[in-house]
């Protein structure tokens, strides 16, 4: 997976995380222990993926920026 759709997806993971609480809050939707863990778990997943593509990301381009031919063959 490219690190563009890795952080796409962490990004949409962080979203929900943040969206579902604050609907919770505003009473659109109901309270239950499955909802709340489902956006803990959405929101603490998506931060993991999106350092994961940035990491990616940066390692790619510092590799690139250096010309390490090392790992390319």
């Amino acid at each position: 997976m490219s690190f563009n759709r890795l952080i796409g997806v962490g990004f949409i993971l962080v979203v929900i995380g943040a969206v579902l609480p604050f609907l919770i809050v505003l009473r659109y939707v109901p309270s239950t222990f499955l909802l709340n863990f489902l956006a803990y778990t959405t929101s603490t997943v998506g931060i993991f993926v999106t350092v994961l593509g940035v990491a990616l990301y940066v390692g790619k381009e510092r590799k690139k920026q250096r010309g390490d031919d090392w790992h390319d063959h």
